[in-house]
């Protein structure tokens, strides 16, 4: 491209992408500094693994869910609210719906992934998905409809014994108490099957405490707006429910999985250990579609904890190949787990420590502050949380 700024263009702004860019806008450029364009369909970030907390008014929104330009005031990011239609690499230019376009000299691919509803019948007309700040508000009032009806059960099934459906399954025993009925469907033979053993036996013990059933080793056959059709061993029990809430698999976004670029059977794109695609080394890859291995060839994990990671030398890479530095190939580091299980509950292990209960739920919640995005957000969010028990007890 022949203009004299270079241009860096950010498709997605969750962990990944948004990092990419707060870390790009803080780098020593010795020459000019680039234009760094921020796209993203929503109008705010939003911190994922906090989501819960909504459900269960613990937290609010504006706390786990900051507007973009209040996060890239003064440093020099331009957002740009808008879906992504089309990615030309040959021509280096990126289509957005707004009629658009953006021309870019690297491209960061971070536009992470989304809820496959089409697996079974039914799931996408009647199921819940539980992956934005939208989805939350949606499951909200449904919830607030059947806790004002005068049903005396409310009867949830969740489909998946992963992270999020085991959040889920305790957040909502927590905020519906002796009205619910959980049902929690997993496929495989157990709950949380790359978790650490004692945070697997921690989410049992919550989930059995809230009296949530295990339903193992169950294929989800069907959906209907008031019913789950269940297969265990080949027979199927059709089971009646008032909310059936979908936290199974993400899927790599249409507009990513059209391009001519290295993909394996998922759809996510390859990337070197420096985290550029495979033949394209003018475009960067990271968070859920990206099928990325580090230095010493271990599989990085589609977490926000790995996004994080990605995103600190994803910005230095791309720095290196704008100043005629050498690049830093991707090491990733397992720093621990951490998993919500209710209201003041939790469970955390990782460098050498094993938490859970009320502790591991102040733990988790430190950990969190300390990764918002910016400072002053970080500031804003703190003093609320410290603020806001004192302003509870005071109203008493």
């Amino acid at each position: 491209m022949t203009q004299q700024t270079a241009r860096i263009c950010i498709l997605g702004g969750g962990f990944g992408g948004l990092h990419t860019a707060l870390r790009l806008s803080q780098l020593p450029w010795a020459t000019q500094k680039p234009e760094i364009v921020l796209v993203d369909q929503s109008d705010r970030f939003l911190f994922s693994p906090l989501l819960y907390e909504l459900l269960t008014g613990e937290l609010q929104t504006w706390e786990i869910a900051p507007p973009f330009e209040e996060l890239l005031q003064n440093t020099g990011v331009r957002f740009c609210q808008s879906l992504v239609s089309e990615i030309d690499i040959d021509q280096q230019r990126v289509h957005l719906q707004n009629s658009q376009e953006i021309p870019y000299d690297r491209l960061v691919l971070a536009l992470g992934g989304e809820t496959p509803l089409d697996l079974v019948p039914g799931a996408s007309s009647h199921a819940y998905p539980f992956r934005s700040v939208a989805d939350a508000y949606n499951l909200e009032e449904r919830l607030r409809v059947l806790e004002e009806s005068p049903a005396d059960k409310i009867r949830v099934a969740i489909v998946g014994g992963g992270y999020s459906g085991v959040e889920l399954a305790c957040k909502l025993a927590d905020r519906l108490g002796e009205r619910g009925r959980f049902r929690l469907v997993e496929l495989s033979d157990q709950i949380l099957r790359t978790s650490p053993e004692f945070n697997r036996e921690a989410a049992t013990k919550a989930l059995e405490a809230r009296g949530v059933f295990i339903d193992l080793e169950t294929q989800v056959e069907s959906i209907t707006q008031d019913s789950i059709s269940l297969d265990y061993k080949n027979q199927v029990d059709t089971i009646p429910v008032d909310l059936v809430i979908w936290t199974v698999g993400t899927r790599v976004s249409p507009v990513v999985k059209n391009l001519p670029l290295k993909q394996n059977q998922r759809g996510q794109i390859t990337t070197t250990p420096t985290l550029q695609v495979v033949d394209h080394p003018e475009i960067f890859a990271l968070g859920d579609l990206a099928d990325s291995h580090d230095i010493e060839g271990q599989q990085v994990p589609a977490t926000a904890q790995a996004a994080f990671q990605q995103a600190d030398y994803t910005a230095w890479n791309i720095w290196a190949t704008l100043s005629d530095r050498p690049l830093l190939p991707f090491r990733y580091q397992q720093l621990g787990e951490m998993m919500t299980l209710g209201i003041n509950n939790a469970t955390l292990t990782g460098l050498g420590v094993k938490l859970d209960g009320s502790l591991a739920a102040v733990a988790r919640r430190l950990a969190y502050l300390y990764r918002m995005p910016t400072l002053d957000h970080q500031l804003k969010v703190g003093f609320n949380w410290l603020a806001r028990p004192i302003i509870e007890t005071l109203s008493k």
